[in-house]
């Protein structure tokens, strides 16, 4: 084999490799030589069919086997022997005209891995912002689950059905003075002011008593599933069969035994718990994002185009996909079209960080245990129904981009674990509004347009590769918002993390907060 550099440009290259008509020659006489004692033809008794025959039957089939094969042991030596660390698959063309019994030339481009020198890992200074749990804030927990666990008592006779009070009714929707599918009911509960029917329903019924009938006239939304009531106009029929009142809600054991529970204090245990457990996610975002930022702010270095643009497309795909689904998707298309440079550069810098974060990692010997690894692919195979379960755990095994998409979240926050524990940090007592302004600001100190950047992303892979179950393996959230593209050990890259924008938080989007929380 062949091999001459063509092209050295960047990032780029490019080479031509010649495979001698020979060399494949000589291995598909090997095959023919292998399987001839297998091969069954009438006439010859088995394992006596002669090679010629055979050569004849199954050359065309063999001679593309081995052609493939011989191509993907030529990239494997090219790879190995120009010491090449490639960032996507390369792309490989086969010369024009070529047939059996010539040379195979192959056009071979790429992009690589830049290399980057391990940064040091000292010096780096973080603020690590805390809120602490109040015992109201544990109260107002307790309190919200007294609301959805309340019970309703029939009110003094003649009383009138107030916003709180549940109301017992029948009633016959009509569109045009004729009932509809789905319309009509009996018996069915509804506490007014709780918004679990259309808009104006509730509101309309407000002073009602027992025995009472009423029409009533609403409009449906626009967005209704129902296609034939879709900002339809429709009158319900309404007969009030009940009123009821909420019972006071006490915070008592027998309460917590309503939840099986043991008593309310064990409940007030379990609810402060959550709720040190979710600030706890919200400062690992802060803190994260810092370390990014810090990261970001030392270190630029070229990256390749192809990584960009697959990082780019998850992203535009994303805003896009939620644009649609805007009150008004043609402005919110425009929208995010005016800013798509602003995003091209935030995919740029995620790749960056991406990288850099697999640098420091391999640097320092972080990596994902084989048991880590099992744990992960036994957790995503929950997302599948049984019979496909087995399926999608030989799928991960048997292909490195699809394991490395699986890992790479994980080996991101561990190489982020052992750089916060490098970190010199200090700690400042704040409110959750603090916190959570803090999360959303950009890299210089101002309030970011897009809150949703401070969300939870879902990682993704770059390039991907099809799935073997239909259904898609979604990612579990990562639990931060600071997430650059995750990185896969030890080759770098080749799973890429992808947040973006889960709706509008300002009156116009911008991308800068994006950047700031690790794009």
């Amino acid at each position: 084999m062949q091999i001459v550099e063509t092209s050295n440009e960047g990032l780029k290259r490019a080479y031509t490799v010649t495979i001698a008509a020979s060399d494949i020659a000589a291995r598909i006489e090997g095959e023919v030589t292998r399987i001839a004692p297998q091969v069954r033809m009438p006439g010859f008794r088995p394992g006596k069919v002669p090679t010629n025959l055979v050569r004849k039957l199954h050359g065309p089939q063999l001679h593309q086997e081995v052609l493939q094969t011989t191509i993907r042991e030529a990239l494997d030596r090219l790879v190995a022997e120009q010491g090449l660390r490639p960032a996507t698959q390369p792309a490989v063309a086969l010369n024009e005209g070529y047939d059996q019994g010539k040379d195979a030339e192959l056009a071979v481009s790429l992009e690589v891995l830049p290399v980057i020198d391990a940064p040091s890992t000292d010096g780096i200074k973080l603020e690590k912002l805390v809120v602490p749990v109040t015992d109201d804030q544990v109260e107002d927990a307790v309190a919200r689950i007294g609301q959805g666990q309340k019970t309703f008592h029939d009110a003094a006779e003649g009383a009138a059905a107030a916003s709180g009070d549940q109301i017992v009714i029948d009633f016959v929707g009509k569109l045009d003075g004729e009932a509809f599918d789905g319309g009509t009911a009996e018996d069915a509960p509804l506490e007014l002011g709780a918004g679990r029917f259309i808009p104006g329903f509730e509101e309309q019924l407000v002073g009602v008593t027992v025995g009472e009938a009423r029409t009533i006239t609403v409009t449906f939304p626009e967005d209704y599933p129902a296609e034939n009531l879709k900002g339809q106009v429709a009158t319900f029929d309404v007969t009030v069969k009940a009123v009821k009142t909420a019972g006071e809600f006490v915070a008592n054991d027998d309460f917590a035994k309503q939840l099986g529970l043991e008593s309310i204090e064990q409940l007030r245990t379990l609810l402060r718990g959550q709720i040190e457990q979710e600030t706890a996610g919200l400062t690992r975002t802060q803190m994260k994002r810092q370390l990014l930022d810090v990261l970001a702010a030392g270190h630029d270095f070229a990256v390749p185009p192809s990584m960009v643009e697959a990082e780019f497309e998850q992203i535009w795909q994303q805003l896009t996909q939620e644009a649609g689904n805007e009150e008004n998707p043609e402005d919110a298309l425009k929208e995010i079209e005016a800013e798509k440079d602003d995003y091209r550069r935030i995919a740029e810098r995620r790749v960056r960080l991406g990288l850099l974060l697999s640098e420091i990692g391999q640097a320092n010997g972080v990596v994902i245990t084989n048991q880590e690894m099992d744990m992960l692919i036994r957790q995503a195979a929950q997302q599948y129904r049984e019979a496909d379960r087995q399926r999608f755990i030989e799928y991960i095994r048997n292909e490195p981009l699809a394991a490395a998409q699986l890992r790479a979240p994980l080996y991101e926050d561990k190489v982020v674990d052992f750089l916060f524990d490098k970190a010199e940090v200090t700690t400042r007592e704040v409110t959750r509004d603090e916190l959570q302004a803090a999360i959303e600001a950009d890299e210089d100190g101002n309030p970011a347009p897009i809150a949703a950047e401070a969300k939870a992303e879902e990682p993704a892979a770059a390039p991907k590769k099809k799935a073997a179950p239909k259904k898609k393996a979604a990612a579990a959230p990562a639990d931060d918002a600071a997430e650059a593209p995750a990185v896969e050990e030890p080759a770098v890259a080749e799973a890429a993390e992808t947040p973006a924008p889960k709706k509008k938080a300002a009156p116009k989007k911008k991308a800068a907060a994006a950047e700031g929380e690790g794009a």
